[in-house]
């Protein structure tokens, strides 16, 4: 009985993934035709770029400086073993621009507009505000969803290369002023060695990850049930959904770019 109540749960589960990924892959359809409907909501887009970017930059700014300063602790205290010191400052750039800059910058956004989108949709949901979008004819999804989709795929970038940038700058810091590294070889060898494809790969990168943010937290919100307590569960799922989603996808974004 354990065996088939095991197997039972396990169909479940992976039935109710498969029910959400089909979800996604419709309302990533409908926001894709959106984008082409006449009038765009541009007004709307701005407000949201304004709110996924602008607003998202202490959060960004924190993460990236202390991300690059302890890059700049780490790798100096191994590389002293073989007296490579002076590729710390490659290290650091490298790592940021490549892997933690996109993917720390992501993940921060997701907490903080993932959720965000996620309950206010949520909220409008639950409240019966998306039904009289409907009965007045206005498409909800090209209402509140597109301009919010539009607005992750364009700002995350931005973020994610001012967050490129304050790591390196954080390892600088940390690797000048507390490890006594010189600064010319610091800035010498991250130019060497630092590629615009390095910094290209990021970019993208973020671009789908804000996609993915944008796409899992207005679906969670979008198709919320149960009230108040409906609302709390899209948005742990919309935070929690959009972390994995970035995680993975990174790894074949990386299998396949570089």
């Amino acid at each position: 009985m354990r065996i088939i109540s095991g197997l039972n749960w396990v169909g479940t589960r992976t039935l109710s993934y498969l029910d959400e990924a089909g979800v996604s892959l419709i309302l990533l359809t409908k926001v894709l035709r959106g984008i082409f409907k006449r009038p765009f909501p541009l007004r709307l887009t701005i407000q949201q770029m304004e709110e996924i970017g602008v607003r998202s930059l202490p959060v960004v700014i924190i993460t990236a400086i202390f991300t690059g300063a302890v890059l700049a602790l780490q790798t100096y205290s191994g590389f002293k073993r073989f007296g490579a010191e002076g590729l710390v400052g490659t290290v650091v750039a490298l790592s940021m621009t490549r892997e933690l800059g996109p993917v720390l910058a992501s993940i921060m956004v997701a907490g903080r507009v993932g959720s965000s989108m996620a309950a206010e949709l949520g909220t409008m949901r639950v409240t019966e505000q998306i039904d009289a979008l409907i009965t007045m004819a206005t498409d909800p999804i090209h209402y509140l969803v597109v301009p919010r989709f539009v607005a992750a795929f364009i700002m995350l970038p931005f973020l994610v290369v001012f967050a490129d940038l304050l790591g390196i700058i954080g390892g600088y810091f940390v690797a000048v002023n507390v490890l006594g590294t010189s600064s010319t070889i610091y800035i010498n060898r991250t130019l060497q060695y630092l590629e615009f494809s390095d910094v290209s790969v990021g970019i993208i990168k973020a671009a789908v990850f804000g996609m993915i943010i944008a796409l899992i937290g207005c679906q969670m919100g979008f198709y919320t049930e149960g009230g108040a307590e409906g609302v709390g569960r899209a948005t742990t799922k919309a935070v929690v959904g959009a972390s994995i989603l970035i995680l993975i996808s990174n790894y074949f974004l990386t299998a396949l770019l570089f």
